[in-house]
């Protein structure tokens, strides 16, 4: 395969649901849905962490959380382990960043050549302490912002998005020509990330379309669980929306998105006005997803598909249409990238490791594991996420009981098979597999003496209370 340019599209909380190509007629995204009819669209996509922070990381290292030890949203990465970014740049490649970052702050190297527009964490490189508190859980009242902030409208991140776009359009046009080997320009937008505020042409796509009403909203027959419930008290972000306004905040969800579509149909024009387009391979994604009501959940951190899954496309030369069972993660695109402008990156021995995207271009794995974490806000003990065939296991430390369920006859994730006879060969077969790949009780302890040391290095607890709390991450933390 000859050494191309990539670009990588990214954008936040957009979940595969919302979109055309992934089925969803009433979604108009059709720069996503031209881009996927061209390329190949990964089915079981997912983020190795349902929160941003942890989910970057494993972006930017092509390593699971319990590796890279970014935990939560207080625990960044700032380039203490090598990136595919550093080494593409000691390589003589241009690595450039435009948008999101969300790693610590700037003057850390975390790899790229340049960064235009970055967003950091707030407070500083502080980020958002309050979900350390674990033990004892944490309040957030903040949660109540997500439904008060409805648009239609424009907000701070919208405007930062088309300063993105606009960025990644002159830095496509003036600059991309000028390079003699293979660049990299990573674009990363913030929307759909609430608030859930669309302008107002977008907003329009949806004023008058009926949406379809989240599904598994009933709480008697809900998943009874002790972690899930603790979480669905912390994160009570659809608690705060009432039969009025939910259905305005999903018609801005979606109006968001199509915003997102558009602001990258802006990008990937300017890359075919450079004359670059047949040398560069596409890849599109998302940080996570959002549950967007499902299950009675707004928001992500869940391992519910509509937040643990995330949407993928690679379009590019010699890329044959096709949609892919694969399961793949963030962690891939580090391999994927380096292979793509011609490094040759390292081959892990075991199959849910870090791999290129092109092994399962032509040659499909739809039994490949996947493995997601949470140590963050809201949960008291380690979450896993392993999925497996059509088969989902996600699994709590401390002694929490697991769920199973089976995505091909239960697409929705509405019966929990742990706990059926019928299923026990299977479950205890999942598990032994996350085994093969973590001790989940040795992590979680890890994770929880990490954010001890994190607490303590910020000052104790009353000195995180004391500490700014926030939504999302101020537009400010931008430079």
């Amino acid at each position: 395969m000859r050494a191309n340019n990539v670009l990588i599209l990214m954008s936040d909380e957009h979940t595969r649901s919302v979109l055309g190509t992934y089925g969803n007629a009433l979604a108009q995204t059709p720069t996503l849905d031209r881009l996927a009819a061209g390329g190949v669209r990964f089915d079981n996509a997912y983020t190795p962490s349902p929160i941003c922070i942890p989910a970057r990381a494993s972006f930017a290292t092509g390593t699971p959380v319990f590796e890279h030890r970014c935990w939560s949203s207080a625990e960044p990465y700032y380039g203490r382990q090598t990136s595919w970014m550093h080494r593409l740049r000691d390589r003589g490649h241009r690595v450039t960043s435009i948008g999101k970052l969300h790693y610590r702050r700037a003057g850390d190297d975390v790899g790229f050549s340049e960064s235009i527009l970055p967003m950091y964490l707030a407070n500083g490189g502080r980020g958002w302490p309050q979900g350390l508190q674990r033990k004892p859980m944490a309040e957030f009242p903040e949660a109540a912002e997500m439904a008060a902030l409805l648009g239609p409208g424009e907000t701070s991140y919208t405007r930062y998005d088309r300063d993105i776009a606009a960025a990644a359009v002159a830095w496509l046009e003036l600059e991309a020509p000028r390079e003699t080997k293979p660049w990299v320009l990573f674009v990363s937008f913030v929307s759909p990330h609430f608030p859930l505020s669309a302008p107002e042409a977008f907003f329009e796509l949806y004023r008058d379309v009926e949406l379809p009403v989240p599904f598994d909203r009933d709480p008697p027959a809900q998943a009874d669980h002790p972690v899930e419930s603790q979480m669905r008290a912390f994160w009570d972000y659809a608690d705060h929306f009432t039969a009025e306004s939910e259905p305005l905040g999903l018609k801005n969800y979606y109006g968001l998105c199509s915003f997102l579509d558009d602001h990258l149909g802006q990008v990937l024009g300017a890359l075919e006005r450079a004359g670059q387009r047949d040398d560069t391979l596409v890849l599109y994604t998302s940080d996570h997803g959002d549950l967007i009501g499902n299950h009675g959940i707004w928001g992500k951190s869940f391992m519910y598909e509509d937040s643990v899954g995330i949407p993928l496309i690679a379009n590019g030369p010699g890329i044959a249409p096709a949609t892919n069972p694969t399961p793949v993660t963030l962690a891939d695109f580090a391999a994927t990238v380096e292979l793509a402008v011609g490094a040759e990156p390292a081959r892990p021995h075991a199959a849910w490791r870090g791999r290129p995207l092109q092994d399962f271009f032509e040659r499909p794995e739809p039994d490949r594991p996947a493995l997601a974490e949470y140590h963050d806000g809201g949960s008291p003990c380690g979450v896993f996420m392993l999925r497996q065939g059509s088969w989902k296991l996600i699994d709590y430390a401390e002694g929490h009981p697991p769920q199973l369920f089976d995505l091909e006859s239960d697409p929705r994730e509405t019966r929990d098979r742990a706990g059926d006879p019928a299923c026990a060969a299977r479950l205890a077969g999942m598990r032994n597999r996350l085994l093969e790949i973590l001790d989940p009780e040795a992590v979680n302890r890890a994770a929880f003496a990490d954010q001890a040391k994190m607490i303590e290095a910020l000052g104790g607890i009353d000195a995180i209370r004391a500490s700014p709390s926030f939504n999302h991450t101020p537009i400010e933390e931008t430079g």
